[in-house]
């Protein structure tokens, strides 16, 4: 059976995806099977909607049910990257042209985020235009603790975020529910999880009636715990140099800000920064093909540094949780370091979108 189930049901383009033991994390021939099928229905008359979900879990296996998905192959990238880097450039050119093609889609796309997205879930979910959160969304771009950074347009959206809740979120990878996720934009609605079915039936059934179908199925989700800590996260995440945020959030003796930094004390100094500078840059980005290449330039070389495979040994393979980050401190990320981690990639290696 495919990873990726991709078939027209009425006048729905379905992409269905089917790794459940694995929490429908993408390999290489996912991403290619979901820009294969967007490119297939792109100018057939009779495809007049996308919609993006996860096949069930197998029978007795409620670990599969969790997942809309959890992210990319990052034992494969980590593995990529302590070597030649290949395929690791090669997944996310791939990865990020299915992005911007969700992107750039005329066509209505549906993401139903019921479960874990996060990382490579949330590059698929983001572009669309409904996104669907239920009482089981579980949202974040967690990437800091591995080494890495919020990639697959995460400099985009996240830096669109209102106030300063981006910066937040690239930073210490914070769990969002989907109260929070409606609540900050990054869902469109909220339906409760045992309505999600019906819902899509309804829209294969009748894909005009997609906007009243989700009006009239969503629901109120109740509190938005995040928005309880908007001015202290403005406040203290004012800055977009680490050492000041981390500065602030050392002289304030709220118990918020005593979780954030001990939170932010286990995240990768070199990533952080990275996160950052992407944020700050995502935000003046003039178009999203434009985010798309930029990140792949950073992609493409911070798969192949220290933090990114000691992360992934800390967090994925030993899981021992005890990363030992080269530099070890945010003094020790020097700015000629990230400015070689931002430069342009050579001619002939850089990023392009899909044809």
């Amino acid at each position: 059976m495919s990873d990726v189930l991709a078939f027209v049901e009425g006048h729905v383009g379905r992409i269905r995806l089917n790794r459940p033991r694995a929490l429908h994390a993408l390999t290489h021939p996912m991403c290619t099977a979901v820009l294969d099928a967007l490119g297939a229905w792109r100018n057939d008359p009779a495809v007049e909607a996308v919609m993006i979900d996860h096949a069930p879990a197998p029978d007795g296996d409620p670990k599969g049910a969790r997942g809309f998905c959890a992210g990319g192959d990052i034992r494969m990238l980590a593995a990529s990257g302590a070597a030649d880097g290949v395929e690791a450039r090669a997944f996310f050119h791939e990865e990020y042209r299915m992005n911007h093609r969700l992107f750039a889609y005329a066509k209505p796309r549906i993401a139903f985020m019921d479960g874990v997205t996060m990382g490579g879930g949330v590059g698929l979910a983001m572009p669309c235009d409904h996104r669907i959160a239920t009482e089981n969304t579980k949202f974040a771009m967690p990437e800091t603790a591995i080494g890495l950074f919020p990639d697959v347009g995460g400099g985009w959206y996240l830096s669109r975020l209102p106030g300063r809740f981006g910066r937040y979120l690239a930073l210490t990878g914070a769990r969002l529910d989907g109260a929070e996720c409606l609540a900050l934009g990054l869902a469109t609605h909220f339906i409760p999880a045992g309505l999600v079915e019906a819902v899509k039936r309804d829209i294969t059934a009748d894909v005009h009636a997609l906007d009243g179908i989700l009006a009239a199925a969503s629901a109120n989700p109740g509190r938005a715990a995040i928005l309880d800590h908007r001015a202290a996260i403005d406040r203290l995440f004012a800055s977009d140099v680490l050492e000041e945020v981390l500065a602030a959030l050392e002289a304030d003796d709220g118990a918020f800000a005593a979780e954030t930094l001990a939170t932010l004390r286990t995240r990768s100094p070199q990533a952080m920064k990275v996160s950052l500078k992407l944020l700050r840059g995502g935000a003046a980005m003039a178009t999203f093909e434009d985010e798309m290449a930029h990140e792949y330039a950073v992609a493409a070389r911070v798969v192949q540094r220290h933090d990114f495979g000691e992360g992934v040994r800390a967090v994925i393979v030993d899981k021992d949780n005890a990363p030992r980050w080269n530099p070890a401190t945010p003094e020790g990320v020097t700015d000629h370091m990230i400015d070689r981690i931002f430069a342009a990639l050579d001619i002939g290696e850089e990023w392009t979108p899909a044809p």
